[in-house]
């Protein structure tokens, strides 16, 4: 990324970032305090593409952001890894499923396939961590975890076809 700092006499400064896909984001700090952000497609044009104002306060929260202070993505040998061990999928369950009309708890999912079930898709609603207790119904999308062979026994025995 290519960045260039200029004065703006009787405003403030000019910081330009011209990102390596030819775009160009403009911040204008003014000695108020004020920041105005412009996002430029094409660093020809003079007009911006879009813009906003930010106060100190948020500017200082997107910094944080950019800089990863809450969130740090994992790298790419550690995702790769964790991909080739943990995986995710989501299931409609059928009237003819196992798990139809039980309990999550008496369907005894995690110790009969070895996967957890993470979330439960119900029309409108969204379960997120259900409790043992939870009723799987027909028609609901169950998200669960697992390594491969987990998901594919739990897959099996959703559709009647193990156990």
């Amino acid at each position: 990324m290519k960045v260039k700092m200029a004065d703006l006499p009787g405003i403030g400064k000019k910081m330009s970032f011209m990102t390596a896909e030819g775009s160009m984001i403009v911040l204008v700090t003014h000695h108020t305090g004020k920041r105005e952000l412009y996002f430029f497609k094409d660093p020809e044009e003079d007009e911006a593409d879009f813009s906003m104002e930010l106060t100190s306060e948020e500017t200082r929260e997107l910094g944080a952001q950019l800089l990863g202070a809450v969130f740090q993505p994992v790298d790419a040998e550690k995702m790769k890894l964790l991909k080739s061990k943990i995986v995710m999928e989501w299931f409609c369950l059928t009237e003819n499923s196992p798990f139809a009309g039980k309990t999550i708890g008496e369907a005894d999912v995690r110790q009969r396939t070895g996967v957890s079930i993470v979330g439960i898709f119900r029309e409108e609603d969204v379960i997120a961590s259900p409790d043992v207790d939870e009723v799987l119904n027909p028609g609901d999308t169950v998200m669960v975890v697992g390594k491969s062979k987990q998901i594919t026994d739990f897959e099996q025995l959703a559709n009647g076809e193990g156990d």
